[in-house]
């Protein structure tokens, strides 16, 4: 992961869980909000010495990243996603590196072998964007369909051809299943974290927001409505749970985690 660059955008105004990168997990668990426990997870797959740097828009995640010692980069509340946090932080920066991380500010027990894994695929070239999806437990795909039927979807799915690349991500679960299928749910879910070129990310900023982006919520939609392919690369959990904070019950759901598994990163 040399030469690279990993940023993690943060922004306060949530429409699902407004502040809910200030959230403190539970004490048992070191009593870290979980944008410090994503930052510690960027730091888990690069090593202290490289670049990890939070991109926000409020001084209250500011003020709580720099207290517990991570740089910070302010950008602009009008950034409508966090790859155009992403990109706007890398400008103000000036800097360039060959290879940009986004790891979401939300995702606090994001692996630090995930990240690897699309170094991996990027180093290996032919790619623009690349980003990890995960075979969907029987508990994790409980989750989504409860989330569904209470109207409040939180996770992602994503289904792709049988080279890797992307057709499509979606808030419903995808694939439509029937209430008897026979076995593990092939549905994948996709992992909020991006592997990007410099230059996908200035393609993103130069295109115009697509209606499926608007309808779905999902910004990685942008790169698909341009043509530019979204590489999904297939990681493991390890036993560990992963799940992001999207609605204030995914809390419990993460400290339930912790409590069963432990961290992904040891942190």
């Amino acid at each position: 992961m040399e030469n690279s660059l990993v940023i993690i955008p943060a922004r306060h105004a949530a429409r699902r869980f407004p502040g809910k990168m200030l959230a403190q997990l539970d004490g048992r668990f070191g009593g870290r909000s979980v944008i410090e426990y994503s930052w510690r997870a960027a730091l888990a797959a690069r090593g202290d010495a490289d670049a990890v740097f939070v991109a926000t828009d409020h001084d209250a995640i500011a003020a709580e990243v720099r207290g517990f010692g991570g740089q910070v980069v302010m950008t602009d509340p009008a950034c409508r996603n966090g790859t155009e946090r992403v990109a706007q932080a890398l400008e103000r920066l000036g800097l360039r590196p060959p290879l940009v991380f986004n790891l979401q500010g939300d995702a606090p027990l994001t692996p630090a072998w995930f990240l690897k894994a699309l170094a991996e695929r990027m180093a290996r070239g032919g790619a623009a964007v690349a980003t990890p999806v995960l075979k969907t437990t029987p508990e994790a795909y409980r989750a989504f369909l409860e989330d569904a039927a209470r109207d409040k979807p939180g996770a992602t799915t994503a289904v792709f051809d049988r080279q890797g690349r992307a057709l499509y991500f979606s808030k419903r679960v995808l694939p439509y299943l029937p209430a008897d299928y026979p076995s593990a749910p092939p549905v994948y879910h996709h992992v909020g974290l991006y592997a990007y070129t410099p230059e996908a990310l200035d393609a993103y900023r130069r295109a115009e927001i697509s209606t499926l982006e608007q309808l779905e919520g999902l910004e990685q939609l942008r790169f698909l409505n341009e043509g530019i392919a979204i590489e999904c690369v297939e990681v493991e959990d390890r036993g560990f749970a992963f799940w992001e904070v999207n609605n204030p019950e995914d809390i419990a759901r993460i400290e339930a985690g912790l409590a069963r598994s432990g961290d992904p990163n040891g942190l």
